[in-house]
């Protein structure tokens, strides 16, 4: 058996994930990406690493329970990064890695696009919605 590169072994597993069979794990990652706390948290980290408590301010409606939930997701997947400064408050702030960064991108632009075409949403549910 011939030996693979780093690179080569990446291309083999990823040529073998397919999102459209039930068991890859490709279809967790999507039902993670696809909450809206998760968009917004990439979002608000676009401009560099906050802390938890300017997230919660500026994520609004989201609970404590679900930031941090949202938060140890993204660290856990490599989206993000935890840092915690030794000092009195200690002082959490959380980063975009490489891979977040990738994904922020794709994130920010389904926002403008979600903000841009809600009018057109709206008018296409209100004439749905009267129709017998």
């Amino acid at each position: 058996m011939p030996t693979m590169t780093a690179a080569q072994r990446r291309e083999a597993e990823r040529a073998e994930y397919d999102a459209f069979l039930a068991q890859c794990p490709t279809r967790q990652l999507l039902d993670r990406l696809s909450d809206k706390w998760v968009t917004l948290v990439l979002v608000a980290l676009e401009e560099g690493p906050r802390r938890y408590s300017e997230l919660a301010r500026r994520i609004a409606g989201v609970s404590q329970k679900m930031l941090t939930q949202t938060l140890r997701t993204l660290e856990r997947d490599g989206l993000l990064t935890r840092t915690v400064t030794a000092s009195v408050p200690v002082t959490v702030t959380y980063e975009l890695t490489p891979l977040g960064h990738s994904l922020q991108r794709v994130m920010a632009g389904l926002k403008v696009w979600a903000e841009s075409h809600m009018g057109a949403v709206l008018e296409a549910r209100a004439s749905y919605d009267a129709q017998p």
